[in-house]
């Protein structure tokens, strides 16, 4: 007597359980194409496993990414793999610590000192101490006295040395910023992409209790006709 609660899988030929069990009537027409592109004696009436249709919707993604976007990039192919794996994406791309060199936390101090209001004022400060001492105190015979070139060059100094350790500093923050965004972007595809495969799952479960409905059907329709048959006798 032939077991029910297995059926054959028309790729690998293998027995599987039965509840692992998906028709070819339920697959959608772009996996479906890659299928009987592979198997062209694949019909409707075929039957595969839940994991070989996940194989083929891998393969269908990443056919879709390279269609449309071109070349796979690490990015996506992170992606695909973490969609392969069941892996969470988050904790692939979670920010690591960050590792940085003498002169990168020099920038960064500098840029974050130039940016405040503490930088400000203890700046207009030097600048009237200094004023002050050279024109009130020593009678503009001091050793910067007016026009005050002496502080019109440590002014010129700290502004061409300032600027680039700043843009530094400005540099590393965008590439940071970059990188943030390819994190975003890879959380963003593969948010999508589970989205369709959920729609295909939904279909898939819708398709699997309507087979099981009309088979539930079938029986009782056997049932009922064999209780009138009993009655009749």
């Amino acid at each position: 007597m032939k077991n029910n609660s297995t059926f054959k899988s028309a790729i690998s030929g293998l027995e599987l359980a039965d509840n692992q069990k998906i028709s070819g009537k339920s697959i959608h027409n772009p996996i479906l194409g890659l299928i009987i592109k592979d198997f062209p004696s694949f019909c409707d009436e075929d039957c595969i496993s839940v994991q070989e249709l996940n194989d083929y919707r891998q393969k269908y993604i990443s056919n879709y990414l390279s269609s449309e976007i071109g070349m796979l990039s690490d990015l996506e192919k992170n992606v695909i793999s973490s969609l392969k794996e069941d892996k969470s994406i988050v904790s692939i791309v979670e920010d690591e610590d960050e590792s940085r060199s003498f002169g990168q936390k020099i920038a960064d101090k500098v840029a974050d000192f130039g940016g405040s209001w503490t930088f400000i004022i203890s700046f207009v400060l030097f600048i009237v101490i200094w004023i002050s001492a050279n024109v009130l105190i020593l009678v503009n015979k001091g050793f910067d006295p007016y026009p005050f070139i002496l502080l019109n060059l440590i002014l010129s100094c700290i502004a061409a040395l300032q600027a680039p350790v700043i843009m530094m500093s400005q540099n590393r923050q965008e590439e940071k910023d970059r990188n943030r965004a390819k994190k975003d972007f890879m959380i963003n595809l593969k948010s999508e992409l589970e989205i369709r495969m959920i729609h295909d799952k939904i279909d898939h479960l819708i398709m699997h209790q309507q087979q099981e409905l009309i088979e539930i059907q079938k029986v009782q329709i056997e049932m009922m006709n064999d209780i009138l048959h009993q009655i009749k006798k």
